[in-house]
């Protein structure tokens, strides 16, 4: 197959979360099998213009209620042969942010941003003369492709073309005001014609998953969550009615980076087989972070965004979170590795200055990151929603317990301990508060000190795991399959 990925964001190039680390493994993956994969993302100001090849003549893209002329540039995915494509737009991408900044969390024309990028997209398949079977589009900037698609181009050169739109977290919309939409570059009957209208403002996911041929997200457990009022973000309804085309497939690893045994950026590698390592990379971690180098006391580790999804305000909320509780209660350390709001890394610094066994960093640091889920017992992750997560499957590759909520991909990957037989690969709660979390880590900490069989067990379980994005990538042809069929009426099946 021919498949055209349009994101916003792609490793190494940009990123602000997991959706460019998926894209990017996603697509080599799929290129490992035969397919041929190409990515087109905007240019942003820190992508060196030097290190890219220029594609010579500009073009001009329908976006906004004049033409707007972009440049397109080349380079491939490192150690792949997948090709990714930048349209560069200075008014659009050249400036500090890919969707805002502190200043401005939300850039006040992402619209116009966001049609840039996907007018772009068919654009570059007209001038390249290659012309895709698929067009997955990637969460709400990218929402706009499948109503190009279904509305205005599927005639002509993308008679055979279908639309995936993944869904990374639902929590993120794009919706802006009514005033935006002459932005988009579509004729005003396509607001409602095109699923767009919402409370009388535009909302750009809606638009996607109203079009879209097929919709994915990015865990089975969450393709469930986000058709509930619960975890639905007001689009669960939509979802209802279009949950014929809806498919949860899990994320995979990127495992030649998150691999215990050939990891370059811990202290000493180890595997199920050869676990000594794994107390030398505690003992750096404790050392690294000023806690005290102590072999029989649990780390738990937590590398995570401070942000109300990831659960913490009832960890680090003063007078509410259960961390101040857990230190003094519990012979046990914390190493914490997170930035996001200001009142929590407030609050994180507060904590240190009072808690000898609570260290943290504040900011992101991809080698700590690594020593954190190499050299902690426990990884910590009281998730409000988790559409996939990564850091639990980390965390069970390096022999480190996930403890974590009972939701989205979560509920997926980790298996909750059997303190009969020392099944699992980790402990599992339900609720949302304080009190769950206090009393699993209390669990936790309690199987550690008196369970060191089920421990182990448990950690060699969880290294054997197997999170590639081989079945993963597999999935994903089967949803493409389904997308040509509906799309199309194309029967991969009869292909030569």
């Amino acid at each position: 197959m021919k498949i055209l990925m349009i994101t916003s964001e792609t490793v190494p190039f940009a990123k602000t979360g997991g959706l460019a680390d998926a894209v990017s493994a996603l697509a080599i993956n799929l290129s490992k099998q035969g397919h041929d994969v190409r990515i087109v993302m905007p240019r942003y100001y820190k992508i060196d213009r030097s290190k890219l090849t220029p594609i010579d003549e500009p073009v001009a893209v329908a976006a906004g209620q004049s033409e707007t002329w972009v440049k397109f540039y080349h380079s491939k995915l490192p150690d792949s042969n997948v090709p990714v494509y930048f349209i560069d737009h200075e008014q659009s991408f050249g400036r500090d942010g890919i969707y805002g900044t502190k200043a401005e969390p939300d850039f006040h024309d992402n619209p116009y941003r966001s049609a840039v990028l996907c007018h772009g997209a068919f654009q570059l398949c007209r001038f390249l003369g290659w012309y895709p079977d698929i067009m997955h589009a990637h969460d709400w900037f990218c929402g706009l492709v499948p109503v190009l698609l279904k509305c205005v181009c599927r005639n002509g050169y993308f008679a055979h073309t279908s639309s995936v739109l993944t869904i990374h977290n639902l929590g993120y919309q794009g919706v802006y005001g009514k005033d935006s939409f002459p932005a988009l570059g579509l004729d005003w009957n396509l607001y409602y014609g095109g699923g767009l209208e919402h409370h009388g403002a535009i909302n750009l996911l809606q638009g996607g998953i109203s079009c879209a041929d097929m919709i994915t997200t990015v865990s089975p457990t969450y393709a469930g969550e986000m058709q509930s009022v619960e975890g639905g973000f007001g689009l669960d309804g939509l979802l209802r009615v279009r949950t014929d085309v809806v498919r949860g497939v899990l994320n995979g690893c990127d495992l030649d980076t998150w691999n215990p045994s050939t990891d370059k950026l811990i202290p000493a590698n180890f595997s199920y087989k050869e676990m000594e390592g794994k107390a030398k990379c505690k003992a750096a971690l404790q050392k690294k972070m000023g806690l005290k180098v102590d072999p029989k006391v649990p780390v738990i580790g937590i590398v995570t965004r401070l942000a109300d999804q990831k659960g913490i305000a009832e960890v680090f909320a003063p007078t509410y979170g259960s961390i101040y509780s857990m230190c003094t209660n519990m012979n046990i350390q914390f190493a914490i590795l997170g930035s996001g709001e200001k009142w929590c890394e407030e609050e994180i610094a507060a904590l240190q200055a009072k808690l000898p066994n609570l260290r943290a960093y504040i900011g992101y640091d991809e080698s700590l990151s690594h020593l954190i889920e190499a050299g902690s017992d426990f990884f910590l992750m009281p998730s409000r929603y988790e559409p996939c997560g990564l850091n639990q499957m980390y965390s069970m590759l390096y022999g480190t317990l996930p403890i974590v909520r009972r939701t989205g991909g979560l509920a997926d990957t980790v298996e909750q301990y059997n303190e009969e037989t020392g099944d699992g690969t980790g402990f599992l709660f339900d609720a949302l508060t304080p009190g769950a979390i206090y009393d699993t880590v209390g669990w936790a900490v309690y199987a550690y000190y008196n369970k060191k069989a089920h421990i182990q067990k448990m950690q060699k379980k969880g290294m054997q795991k197997n999170f590639s994005w081989d079945s993963s990538a597999l999935n994903y042809v089967n949803v493409y399959s389904e997308a040509l069929m509906r799309g199309c009426g194309i029967n991969t099946a009869d292909w030569k």
